[in-house]
């Protein structure tokens, strides 16, 4: 008797069926990337991960526009997440706009400190509102917790905060630390994440779109040591738990 097929089966099949143009789409892609026009503008746009810099003119004409309802803020840097507040506040669209993290080296404390900044003399208060984060594409059960504690002490403390809370900020950043690579000036930031899915079996490899893209040097044992400092953080019991029927 055979198994019955499940939704798995089918993308199987059919990415197998398209295997080899994905591919020579993907070497095409490769080597418009990495040619001399596509390295110039990655170096551009991309400064290490904190994306190009912007001013806060910038980010005030951008938050003018009507349409506009959210901003990623991913600069890792704290001068440079003041003035997309400030040219957001400028813009009187601090109640329109809503902000999300994406500073992966500061996630607690960005989610639960407000931002100041000034117009007309007085401070207007900014808070971010959730994060977009690829640290939490990892111990994802965790970060969810982790959220939820943070609303729920803003909640009950009328915007007070546990020091418990807010020491976690150090140890949250130790660990994207070692997702992220950042010894190795972030070389291994997909394949960091990767390791850690792989180790909990919800990836058969750590392959990146780029074949030179890989673990930074000491970056595995790193991981290993973020694992055993701060476990609790984990949510390999969460993994555990739910994989089988993940993968059926």
């Amino acid at each position: 008797m055979t198994d019955a097929p499940g939704p798995n089966d089918a993308q199987a099949a059919y990415w197998e069926d398209r295997s080899s143009s994905w591919i020579e789409a993907e070497e095409w892609w490769l080597s418009a990337v990495a040619g001399p026009f596509g390295a110039a503008a990655l170096d551009r746009l991309q400064p290490v991960v904190g994306g190009p810099v912007l001013s806060s003119d910038f980010w005030r004409r951008f938050a003018s526009i009507p349409n506009v309802l959210a901003i990623k803020v991913a600069p890792f840097n704290r001068y440079r997440t003041i003035d997309v507040v400030r040219g957001v506040v400028e813009a009187r669209a601090e109640e329109r706009v809503f902000l999300y993290t994406g500073n992966d080296d500061h996630i607690v404390l960005d989610l639960a400190l407000p931002f100041a900044a000034m117009r007309d003399g007085a401070p207007v208060q900014v808070r971010f509102r959730g994060g977009l984060l690829g640290h939490w594409s990892v111990w994802t059960a965790g970060a969810v917790q982790l959220l939820a504690r943070i609303q729920a002490e803003l909640a009950a403390g009328h915007g007070n905060l546990s020091p418990e809370l807010l020491a976690l900020d150090a140890r949250v950043t130790d660990c994207n630390a070692a997702f992220f690579d950042v010894a190795n000036n972030f070389h291994g930031c997909i394949a960091g994440c990767h390791e850690v899915l792989r180790r909990q079996g919800l990836l058969e490899g750590i392959w990146c779109l780029d074949p030179a893209e890989g673990l930074g040097a000491g970056q595995s044992a790193e991981i290993d040591r973020v694992y055993a400092a701060h476990g609790d953080l984990a949510d390999d019991v969460f993994v555990r738990d739910n994989l089988a029927r993940w993968l059926a």
